[in-house]
């Protein structure tokens, strides 16, 4: 008998992705380039030949800048307060020690870079965050009173038997100088807009600040502590839609004799397991609102499937924490849906939980993995 061959073709819509791509958006924080001000106090110690409790003295700074991106900032301050030196005289075997202060402001201008945000991965929700700074500005000094009446002491006293004066760059008056600074910081964050932190720097200007000769610059060491506050926002929030579902073409070939009748065909549909993923946050195993729509599809169908039960299984990144973390905070995620699907009325004899923490990946991309991923049947 001959045979015919007719050629069914038809057009069933499949995703190209996988399920979770399917129906999870991605979620990214963005960072916002914003101002922000910084009040700050603590002390200084000015280098010098005298005993360093001797040398020490308050300090306090404030400033505005602004973040250019997570990495690059620019910061102007006003550095201020008072500055200390000091001059031990031997004279006939006896040792006599001189101090004096004075008072100053440095207006200065620094550039700033996040070493965290340049190493790592940009999370505003990050606790800890590491810094340096480079700047230039002025010194400009008044109030030496101090120094020229230690300069007459040692002239009435031990002096007398001295070929040279220790206060050979005695000044007086207002004096502006030259001033450089490096510097590191720490920041620990508060809440989006404020961090406090603590801050080193080493300050260098000419050899006449402290009112002595040395032949080499002069230095003084700022630590300070304070806070800042961002003046806007610091970064959004942006969602990446999933993939669209590419249409794929699926031909049938049927073979029947060509007097009979073409037999029916029947198209069976295979019903897949139903699945939802729930995503998180770097380190976090708390719901997003972003995610809150599958918790009620899952909850939905549950109630719309009464034999059905359901798989949840939690994972993590490889890229982030080690193993022993991640097993853990993937434990933690699938927990999290369990007991908010049984809160919604999802019986907990329905539901299966389990954690396979970073040893399997089922997503190529690092950060997707950060996820709970939910399979009823």
């Amino acid at each position: 008998m001959k045979l015919n061959k007719v050629i069914l073709s038809g057009v069933v819509a499949l995703s190209c992705v996988s399920a979770s791509a399917q129906e999870a958006d991605k979620t990214v924080n963005v960072f916002t380039p914003h101002w922000y001000a910084q009040a700050q106090i603590g002390g200084q110690y000015t280098l010098g030949e005298i005993g360093f409790g001797k040398l020490l003295s308050p300090n306090v700074q404030v400033g505005i800048g602004y973040n250019f991106n997570k990495v690059v900032g620019a910061r102007f301050s006003l550095n201020t307060w008072q500055s200390k030196a000091g001059q031990k005289v031997v004279s006939d075997g006896a040792s006599t020690t001189y101090k004096w202060k004075w008072k100053y402001i440095a207006p200065m201008v620094d550039a700033t870079f996040n070493l965290t945000n340049l190493f790592c991965e940009y999370n505003p929700d990050r606790l800890v965050e590491v810094g340096v700074f480079g700047g230039i500005g002025a010194n400009i000094a008044w109030g030496n009173d101090e120094a020229a009446d230690a300069q007459a002491a040692i002239k009435a006293g031990p002096g007398k038997n001295l070929d040279q004066m220790p206060l050979e760059n005695l000044w007086d008056g207002t004096k502006t100088r030259f001033v450089a600074r490096v510097g590191a910081n720490v920041d620990f964050r508060v809440s989006d807009r404020v961090k406090l932190g603590v801050e080193l720097s080493a300050n260098t200007l000419s050899d006449k600040y402290n009112s002595k000769k040395a032949g080499n610059p002069d230095w003084y060491f700022n630590a300070l502590v304070g806070v800042k506050v961002a003046l806007g926002e610091t970064h959004t929030t942006k969602v990446i839609p999933a993939p669209k579902p590419v249409e794929k073409i699926i031909e049938r070939i049927i073979e029947k004799p060509a007097p009979a009748p073409a037999p029916k065909v029947e198209s069976k549909v295979v019903e897949e397991n139903f699945r939802r993923d729930i995503f998180f946050p770097i380190g976090n195993s708390n719901i997003a609102k972003s995610q809150s729509t599958k918790i009620a599809e899952i909850v939905e169908y549950m109630k719309e499937n009464p034999d059905a039960k359901i798989t949840l299984t939690g994972y993590a990144d490889k890229g982030t924490g080690s193993a022993a973390f991640n097993d853990k905070i993937a434990a933690r995620r699938a927990q999290t849906v369990y007991n908010t699907l049984a809160a919604k009325g999802v019986a907990k004899s329905r539901m299966i939980k389990e954690s396979k923490g970073s040893r399997v990946q089922p997503f190529e991309e690092n950060d997707m993995n950060r996820v709970t991923i939910c399979i009823a049947k």
